[in-house]
């Protein structure tokens, strides 16, 4: 990849930052094989968690939400296109997601190897996807304040934090109303507190702390033309 000096900086050169708002431009996945991958690989994972999941009612509800992102990220697709990057920044999201809702997230088995690696008195799988969320979609939430929402540079860095925080406690709520309306007896067992009485308030810091470290990052890397904002 040759830069002229002047003219592009990396960040617009480069396939995984390039945006692709312009709805003129049609890009299609055969001739971007990053998201074809990420999209390939977020169904295997997706179709794979549905038939060997051990509990099929709790995969359908954890997946609620999936079947409302891809609805919104599809049917948003000849408005607003995100960067590649963002694209495989929200399949990896996704995928731990899914990943969780196979067995549930309290008994997730990666959760039981970090358990039993370093010590952990619980299964930290669910505080490792609430992280995610925040770390994965803070550059996504970025790039769409900007380029669709039309919101200024200087307040779009604060505004991938404000929503992760509101985000992750409104998602703590709609969790509870389920487990309250459709799980009454299983209760805690269902919310995947493990006995921990904040489990509500660590999950939304966790995320929080995603947002606040990506956020971070992107103002590292923006200052070397590694991200592409234009």
């Amino acid at each position: 990849m040759v830069i002229v000096p002047g003219q592009s900086t990396y960040a617009e050169l480069n396939p995984l930052t390039m945006q692709h708002n312009d709805t003129s431009t049609r890009f299609s996945s055969g001739s971007n094989p990053w998201l074809l991958a990420s999209v390939t690989v977020f169904l295997l994972v997706w179709v794979s968690t549905f038939v060997w999941t051990n509990d099929l009612n709790n995969w359908f509800i954890e997946n609620a939400l999936v079947f409302l992102s891809l609805a919104f990220l599809i049917g948003t697709y000849r408005i607003y296109r995100f960067s590649t990057l963002s694209y495989v920044l929200i399949s990896v999201f996704m995928c731990l997601h899914v990943y969780g809702s196979q067995y549930t997230y309290a008994e997730n088995p990666f959760g039981y190897w970090m358990m039993e690696t370093f010590d952990h008195s619980r299964n930290h799988y669910d505080r490792l996807v609430h992280f995610s969320f925040g770390l994965l979609l803070a550059y996504p939430m970025r790039e769409a304040f900007i380029h669709w929402l039309d919101y200024p540079r200087s307040s779009a860095w604060l505004l991938p934090i404000l929503t992760t925080l509101a985000v992750s406690a409104v998602y703590e709520m709609i969790e509870w109303a389920v487990a309250e309306i459709l799980f009454p007896a299983q209760g805690p067992a269902y919310l995947g507190t493990q006995g921990d009485v904040w489990d509500a308030q660590k999950d939304t810091f966790m995320a929080f702390s995603g947002a606040l470290i990506a956020t971070i990052a992107m103002g590292l890397t923006r200052n070397k033309g590694l991200i592409n904002e234009k």
